[in-house]
């Protein structure tokens, strides 16, 4: 069993700027999209980025420009560099990988609140 565990989440101000880290552990999962969620008070979550194990990228169109993912060389830690946050940012922001060859594979982390606010 895959284990998320997420950090990096806590106020900002609008403007500012937040990283968020996900440290995965557990079995290798092969081909997979690792990324991060997010879900707003009232609203359904919805996919800031991701990135497939062959290395392409996905982001939300709302945080395009402004939001940056990466992962380690070994693919076992997500970042997600939030730059230009707004308030409409606030949310909590969970982690998520996702096998894509076994849809029973799919893990998520324990979320991370993140606050944009003045």
């Amino acid at each position: 069993q895959v284990q998320l565990v997420e950090s990096g989440g806590g106020l900002a101000q609008p403007g500012g700027s937040l990283r968020l880290s996900c440290a995965a552990s557990g079995p290798i999962l092969g081909l997979n999209f690792m990324g991060w969620y997010r879900q707003a008070p009232g609203k359904e979550r919805e996919l800031v980025a991701g990135i497939f194990s062959g290395g392409v990228i996905k982001y939300g169109e709302s945080v395009k420009g402004r939001f940056t993912i990466s992962r380690d060389d070994v693919g076992s830690t997500l970042y997600l560099q939030m730059n230009s946050l707004e308030p409409e940012d606030t949310a909590v922001y969970y982690c998520n990988i996702k096998s894509l060859q076994r849809p029973s594979d799919d893990y998520w982390g324990q979320g991370t609140r993140v606050t944009v606010s003045s």
